[in-house]
């Protein structure tokens, strides 16, 4: 997992940032030990999304958004979290376009906004094995 986090480091860093900007409730009720949560998840997003990227198939990381959504939802989390998430990715992605791929890993998180804009969150998804 360290290499993605390496390897993407200055995105993540700006999403979470922005996220917890949009949201600073989550600072209150989770401390530091949620912002790390919460890049370590952005590391899974990096992880599904080069692997959906080198497939060149957008429904790998939109399986798996629509999987980790299920769970998330299931614990009482919202859909919008998730889909801020991407859009923070998405914005943090246009700020660095030197990121390999930065085009596809966008599309693809588009994509699987779209998924579950349309996704009530209680679909029984499988996790998509990378």
């Amino acid at each position: 997992m360290t290499d993605i986090g390496e390897k993407y480091e200055t995105v993540i860093n700006r999403a979470v940032k922005e996220i917890y900007v949009k949201y600073p409730e989550l600072d209150e009720k989770y401390g530091e030990r949620g912002r790390q949560k919460c890049y370590e998840d952005n590391i899974y997003h990096f992880q599904y999304l080069e692997t959906s990227a080198g497939v060149g198939s957008a429904k790998v990381f939109t399986d798996y958004a629509l999987w980790l959504n299920s769970v998330l939802v299931s614990r009482g989390m919202s859909t919008d979290h998730l889909v801020d998430n991407f859009r923070s990715i998405i914005k943090a992605l246009e700020a660095s376009p030197e990121v390999e791929n930065g085009d596809a890993f966008s599309d693809h998180l588009y994509q699987a906004i779209y998924a579950l804009e349309e996704s009530d969150g209680t679909e029984d998804v499988e996790r998509p094995v990378l």
